[in-house]
């Protein structure tokens, strides 16, 4: 896999490396598409990822798994009428459905923006404002969501809100519900290589919190 991606992949060297590391870079390169559905197409069955809890719950995926599970969850967002340029906030702690969630926004072109459980209600809404988030999806903890309902009344752009559970609240779409009956994925078309795939925010040690977008 890795070749596909480096015209050169030893090296002799550190200065080796320095000097002759280079990328190729497809046209409308997606991370979702092009590594992980590749892998799922090469080696179905190769463990993707082992998930497990303090409860002692573990769960494997293959990359098999995660291609289909990523593509449902992708037509679960377009559901709800998540698409392409959309800002969709992710407070899902540790949980095995934020690799899903990352996934299945790359796949629509949607942008993550990955957030601490700590986050205060005028931390959302700072955040919601700032990025025009249209989604929160987070755990369903009651703290999360007391501060995500908080956030609402001062988050114009915010359209969405979804849980994982274990909790549900109102006005909260519940995932686990209903992804199961999202429509078959159909890709909704290529991306461009400037686009955003995922934003952060900064500590905010030194002021407030800035922006910063990968793509």
């Amino acid at each position: 896999m890795i070749e596909r991606f480096l015209k050169q992949t030893t090296f002799a060297s550190q200065e080796d490396y320095a000097n002759n590391l280079e990328f190729i870079i497809p046209d409308n390169f997606n991370f979702a598409y092009d590594v992980m559905d590749e892998w799922a197409k090469e080696q179905p069955n190769k463990l993707a990822l082992l998930w497990t809890n303090d409860e002692g719950e573990c769960i494997r995926f293959s990359f098999k798994d995660i291609k289909e599970q990523s593509d449902r969850a992708a037509a679960y967002l377009m559901s709800l009428g998540i698409g392409s340029g959309d800002m969709v906030m992710l407070i899902l702690k540790r949980r095995y459905e934020f690799w899903l969630a990352m996934l299945a926004l790359h796949k629509i072109g949607a942008v993550a923006i990955p957030a601490t459980h700590m986050l205060t209600t005028h931390d959302i809404v700072y955040r919601n404002n700032r990025a025009s988030v249209k989604a929160i999806i987070c755990a369903g903890e009651e703290y999360i969501m007391e501060q995500v309902i908080g956030s609402k009344a001062e988050s114009p752009t915010l359209k969405t809100l979804v849980s994982i559970g274990p909790r549900q609240a109102e006005g909260f779409h519940d995932w686990h519900k209903e992804w199961m009956d999202a429509p078959t994925f159909v890709r909704p078309g290529k991306n461009n290589n400037d686009d955003t795939m995922l934003m952060y925010f900064t500590s905010g040690t030194s002021g407030e919190p800035k922006m910063v977008a990968h793509d």
